[in-house]
């Protein structure tokens, strides 16, 4: 049995906050050739989860938001942001199922936010995602100002 509780997600937003990418995840599937990957994963405000898609294997991801606030946006393949949901108590959203192959991303809108993850398996680091070509890679220096862009132009519809 494994408990999700107030502890284990405080425990998860101290580790988070301390860590240098503002993110931290707890899995709960065996190891990476479990067919459904599971996991906690909690995101911190200003953590970058570089635009990505799930394609070649297609793999599904879901994100079940247990607290906190979390944007997710979805992305056509020139990069337009095509669709905007916020994930939060307040908005009456809970969650959300991403299709296999379609461009997607999530950020932090608020401290402490931890979400539920889903997502197809096995899980093999060289071909789980395909990376946007047109969103900076995670650490360079383009990362603050294309973050602060779609924050702008994407939080003001909510």
């Amino acid at each position: 049995m494994k408990l999700i509780n107030r502890d284990l997600l405080n425990h998860l937003t101290d580790e988070a906050s301390a860590a240098k990418r503002k993110r931290k995840n707890l899995n709960f599937h065996f190891g990476p050739a479990d067919v459904l990957q599971r996991m906690l994963n909690a995101f911190e405000p200003g953590t970058y989860v570089r635009p990505h898609k799930h394609e070649n294997p297609a793999k599904r991801e879901v994100f079940l938001l247990l607290r906190g606030k979390l944007m997710m946006l979805f992305f056509n393949d020139g990069g337009e942001v095509t669709e905007r949901i916020i994930l939060s108590q307040e908005h009456g959203n809970y969650g959300v199922e991403v299709p296999a192959g379609e461009w997607h991303m999530a950020i932090s809108l608020e401290r402490g936010t931890i979400v539920y993850e889903l997502k197809d398996g096995p899980y093999d680091p060289v071909n789980d995602k395909e990376f946007a070509p047109w969103a900076p890679p995670e650490g360079s220096p383009e990362v603050k100002d294309y973050m602060r862009n779609l924050l702008e132009e994407n939080v003001s519809h909510y």
